[in-house]
């Protein structure tokens, strides 16, 4: 049966599995990336990691695999991991990833996971949209014409570093009041701790919004961030859905509910485009992964349809 090796590898630590051509999906226990060890050891333990996925396929299915798809952080092409500043790479071949022989594809992380969103997730019935994770960070993938846009250089969808007040807190990338500062999971942690002097997750936070002035506070500046981005968004390019993802994202309703409010607020003039929970949550890497291991097998026999399918039970 042919299959692909799909892996998500994160700043870190990473997630694998072999995606089958009629949609079965095994996951295996992610890895750590080794980047504490320098960027060479990182890419030599995603290798490594790639060869074990692909000799446990080759021992369950009988036949190496027909590719691998490999969504990573930072700037890239899909032959080229060109930079990345959590790992700490520089202009790292695809073939570096992968034993010797099998083809290989790669793609940004983030917009390889709108890329499985558009394919099989929550933007499937529609053409254009942003799929917004809200992470450690915040970054995003603007889909066109069911693609990802990455730009003229790569750095298509940083939506996480435009500023949302000018004079706002300073952010790590040296500007001022940047979205991230304010409405990534690590922003509302942060900020929340330094109101109270106590620790909570943005999960948390969320939770306790309703009951905790100080979280109802925190929660406030993220949603009118998030609101002022989105508009500004909206009016530039009119998606016709706006999918929210990422560890924060999986607060639903109680994230959603008061931004979809906020959103239609700063849009008197036209109606809002539908938020939508991501449908592949932290799944949404791999998955894209595995579209990129088709595509650098050639194969167009695939069929999204038979991945979709299948996509709920082996996650």
């Amino acid at each position: 049966m042919s299959y692909v090796v799909a892996l998500d590898v994160g700043g870190t630590s990473m997630k694998g599995g072999l995606v089958t051509l009629s949609g079965e999906v095994t996951v295996f226990p992610g890895r750590p990336t080794g980047r504490e060890r320098g960027a060479d050891a990182a890419v030599a333990t995603i290798n490594s990691y790639v060869s074990e996925l692909a000799d446990a396929g080759t021992a369950t299915f009988g036949q190496a695999p027909a590719g691998v798809g490999l969504a990573v952080p930072g700037i890239v092409s899909a032959t080229v991991a060109l930079y990345s500043a959590n790992i700490g790479w520089r202009d790292v071949p695809v073939a570096a990833f992968v034993p010797d022989g099998l083809p290989a594809c790669l793609g940004h992380d983030v917009r390889t996971g709108g890329l499985a969103e558009s394919v099989f997730g929550a933007g499937r019935e529609v053409s254009d949209f942003l799929f917004l994770p809200l992470g450690t960070g915040i970054a995003a993938a603007v889909v066109v014409g069911g693609e990802p846009y990455g730009g003229a250089n790569g750095w298509g969808g940083e939506i996480g570093h435009t500023p949302v007040w000018p004079d706002g807190e300073k952010c790590a990338c040296g500007q001022r009041g940047c979205l991230e500062t304010y409405a990534s999971a690590a922003a509302l942690a942060r900020r929340y701790a330094a109101r109270t002097g106590d620790a909570a997750t943005a999960k948390g936070i969320v939770e306790r919004a309703a009951s905790d002035g100080d979280a109802a506070a925190v929660l406030g500046d993220a949603v009118e961030a998030l609101a002022i981005s989105l508009a500004s968004y909206t009016l530039l390019l009119d998606p016709s859905m706006i999918v929210i993802g990422g560890g924060l994202g999986e607060a639903g309703p109680a994230l959603l509910d008061p931004l979809a409010e906020r959103l239609a607020a700063r849009l008197s003039f036209r109606e809002p485009p539908p938020l939508r929970q991501s449908a592949l949550g932290v799944r949404a890497g791999m998955m894209g992964a595995a579209i990129l291991g088709w595509r650098a097998a050639g194969r167009t026999d695939w069929s999204p349809g038979l991945v979709g399918h299948g996509v709920g039970h082996g996650l």
